[in-house]
């Protein structure tokens, strides 16, 4: 039996995948959680073999949690399940562990056998997304990113150094980093671009 957790914010989204895994002769869903804290929480109680994820979640988002599992080295094999078809996530998804990556407008049986595939050490991506991920190197670092990030929630200067604990000056080094290195503008226009290429 494959024991399954799912981390999804949207409650339907959540519910739809657990009736769809639980009809799986071989498939049990253990828990599913709103959030990617609630799930590391969950996880730290063991009984879980393949950890579904969403990437965009409230607090912490499915790649950190995919980091945090690899980190831990916990005996959790994870499977990013998302609406994002794009390189620059997969890649990032890859580099925090993920061994899979499929789209929720994919078959139900097509994750079923995913999950198998990856609980027998395999891996699961879209061929596709997967050329399309080592097309394009992400230029920006974990901070660049974390910076423009906030500043894409419409957070200012002195509420990004609060949050992240840096000085202003800091922070507004790191956006102008970010700027330089995609290539626009400003920062609205930096956030959209990595957000459109799958970098943050």
């Amino acid at each position: 039996m494959i024991r399954v957790l799912i981390a999804e914010d949207q409650a339907l989204v959540g519910g739809a995948l657990a009736a769809l895994l639980g009809l799986e002769p071989d498939i049990e869903v253990v828990a599913v959680a709103r959030d990617g804290a609630i799930a590391w929480e969950r996880l730290g109680q063991g009984g879980i073999d393949v950890l579904v994820t969403d990437i965009e979640m409230p607090g912490m988002t499915g790649l950190e949690l995919a980091q945090r599992v690899r980190d831990a080295a916990l005996d959790v094999r994870v499977v990013v399940v998302t609406t994002f078809a794009r390189g620059g996530y997969l890649r990032r998804a890859l580099d925090a562990g993920a061994r899979g990556y499929l789209l929720k407008d994919s078959p139900a049986d097509k994750l079923a056998e995913a999950l198998r595939s990856v609980h027998r050490g395999g891996r699961a991506i879209d061929p596709e997304l997967a050329v399309e991920a080592w097309g394009e190197a992400d230029p920006l670092t974990e901070r660049e990113r974390q910076v423009l990030r906030l500043a894409g929630e419409g957070r200012s200067a002195p509420e990004i150094a609060a949050h992240l604990n840096l000085s202003q000056g800091t922070v507004r080094n790191y956006l102008s980093e970010a700027i330089g290195k995609l290539g626009v503008g400003n920062r609205i226009e930096a956030h959209r671009l990595a957000r459109q290429k799958g970098w943050l």
